[in-house]
């Protein structure tokens, strides 16, 4: 039963809306207008986000391939996959720092195919282009274009966007469930909004409301290896 609870919330659609923003405002608005108009945007065809784990880079890049006109890549796609097409206008490249050497090759020339043919190409990593595990040549086109670092929530600013969101639920949280959900649960927005709306429904389940202990039963007790 608590593994049917945790896999409930699994599969809801990451978007732009759903994004909390933080201090990363300018990034956030420049995608907004890349997802309405993925052939014109400010005259600029690369962008590459980076940030730390968990700061919400694939959250972003499977809102924007939510574009008819979108093809999103990984480590994991086809090799194959990494041409430019006329039926694609915004190619997103997620990982981009765990491509193996064909892939970064299959990428390489993609950018030139895009910057020759059209479209705009975003890619994803945790580190800056200059401190990019990549082939010198890719590492180099990576940074031609614009570059942003997605700044990832403080605690502070994640128990704060998890409480508007439980309130606009009309769920009512004991002192402590969300400084403890921080400390003992996945840390990033994704999983925390997700383990919230496990609780929501244990809560019904047991008629129980929401407390520290009725967390700690459902952490203790529930399998939160299918979390993304």
């Amino acid at each position: 039963m608590r593994q049917l609870l945790l896999n409930w919330g699994a599969a809801r659609p990451q978007t732009l809306d759903s994004f909390v923003v933080g201090s990363n405002h300018e990034l956030i608005a420049l995608l907004r207008q890349v997802f309405s108009d993925a052939v014109n945007v400010s005259g600029h065809r690369l962008l590459l986000i980076w940030g730390e784990a968990g700061a919400g880079k694939s959250h972003l890049l499977n809102a924007l391939s939510a574009n008819p006109a979108a093809k999103l890549l990984t480590p994991s796609t086809l090799v194959e996959a990494f041409s430019w097409s006329v039926d694609v206008s915004l190619y997103l490249i997620d990982d981009c720092d765990q491509l193996d050497e064909s892939r970064q090759q299959g990428l390489f020339h993609l950018i030139n195919q895009v910057r020759d043919n059209g479209g705009i190409l975003i890619a994803s990593a945790q580190q800056a282009p200059l401190q990019l595990a990549l082939r010198e040549d890719l590492r180099t086109r990576l940074g031609w274009g614009l570059v942003y670092q997605l700044h990832g929530l403080s605690d502070q600013e994640k128990v704060d966007a998890l409480s508007k969101s439980a309130e606009a639920r009309g769920l009512s949280l004991s002192a402590g469930v969300l400084p403890y959900l921080l400390t003992h649960f996945r840390r990033d927005m994704q999983s925390l909004s997700t383990m919230l709306d496990a609780l929501d429904r244990y809560s019904l389940e047991t008629q129980r409301p929401i407390t520290l202990p009725l967390l700690r039963e459902l952490l203790q007790s529930g399998d939160t290896t299918t979390l993304p």
